[in-house]
């Protein structure tokens, strides 16, 4: 089967996700020239419907899976890939954590990276894409099920977070070079940053900043509008609607006012650029140093730039509140286990003294 018969053949395909996904997986091997999962009788290293415990609790199935190269979960057309991935970030560790984890609704591919210690990659095409374009993702998709250290991202999250600080550092200085009060940039900064981790962590719609950096790139005006939009649904008790995405309200000062700064070309390209990348990738934990390392001295207290690590903050917690909590969680358990011992059981009948399902501290 050639790319474009393949295409063609499923991209008129209106059968559901159950019918078509393993048909669809065996044509993919077709094209390849490869074996499919039931060239492994025994299903221990290579095989379709892989039970898998979740992380979560209770039990599924990838829909195919290789030992030591893939998890691949298959969804209906146009159905949500994010859903599939979360799915598949459920049966990783049942997976035995491959390196490359796959999903697809039979028209679209998305392959994430899943290798320790590198920051995640996520190639992207379609159907039509193997029309145009075969050899480079032929080229993936061979990867995929004969080689996955080809597809090894070579960054570090250090090295990501350390260019992510030093874009951060350059913005500020053109922000107050352009006169904006030292406090008010450095509450836009924080927005920003905020916004980006909050995308990758699903507390708000996936991509929403991304996208407004992205869809106007030279309209610095409309950027300005968006933005302050955004931040107004962020700062209002119950949220609202931003287009057709609801944003939830999010308290605690950070959005107490709407205000953004207006951005020049330059800066929505800088911003537009790191937010393209996995957050999930960034590392908090130095992000604020290397932030602080990069802005000028004079710059930095006009800031208040002064990052607190993370081995400082918890040397501070763990006696005022790590430790306390610890104590009285074993006091808690000991009482319990003594309860069970003594054979008392979490009924609704019993009395509180009695019962280890009504045990308080």
């Amino acid at each position: 089967m050639t790319p474009i018969e393949f295409a063609e053949k499923w991209e008129g395909s209106r059968a559901s996700e159950r019918a078509a996904a393993q048909e669809h997986f065996i044509d993919i091997c077709d094209m390849l020239g490869l074996p499919t999962p039931n060239s492994d009788p025994s299903g221990q290293s290579y095989a379709f419907e892989k039970g898998a415990e979740k992380t979560s609790g209770g039990d599924g199935f990838a829909d195919v899976w290789k030992r030591g190269f893939f998890g691949w979960e298959y969804k209906g057309k146009r159905k949500n890939l994010a859903a599939a991935y979360d799915q598949l970030l459920q049966y990783r560790e049942a997976l035995e954590n491959p390196p490359l984890l796959v999903v697809c609704d039979i028209n679209r591919f998305e392959i994430h990276t899943n290798f320790t210690g590198t920051v995640k990659t996520v190639h992207r095409f379609s159907l039509s894409d193997l029309k145009t374009d075969a050899p480079q993702h032929l080229h993936v998709l061979l990867s995929v099920m004969t080689d996955p250290d080809k597809l090894r991202p070579t960054r570090t999250p250090e090295e990501v977070t350390e260019e992510v600080a030093g874009e951060f550092a350059e913005l500020a200085e053109r922000l107050r070079s352009r006169g904006h009060d030292a406090h008010a940039v450095a509450r836009f900064l924080s927005r920003l940053l905020f916004c980006l981790f909050a995308e990758d962590t699903k507390l708000l719609p996936d991509g929403v900043l991304s996208r407004i950096l992205s869809a106007t790139p030279g309209d610095a005006g409309t950027v300005h509008q968006l933005m302050a939009e955004l931040f107004t649904k962020m700062s209002t008790p119950g949220g609202g609607y931003f287009g057709a995405e609801h944003i939830q309200w999010f308290n605690g000062g950070l959005f107490a006012d709407a205000t953004a700064l207006p951005l020049e070309k330059e800066d929505i390209r800088v911003l537009a650029t790191v937010s393209a990348l996995d957050w999930s990738n960034i590392e908090p934990a130095i992000l604020g140093t290397l932030f602080e390392r990069g802005l000028n001295p004079s710059l930095r207290g006009q800031l208040g730039a002064h990052y607190t690590d993370k081995a400082s903050i918890e040397r501070v917690i763990e006696p005022v509140m790590i430790r306390p909590l610890r104590q009285e969680f074993d006091a808690m358990k000991r009482r319990v286990e003594t309860l069970l011992a003594r054979g008392k059981t979490p009924t609704a009948r019993a009395k509180g003294k009695d019962n280890p399902a009504l045990i308080q501290v």
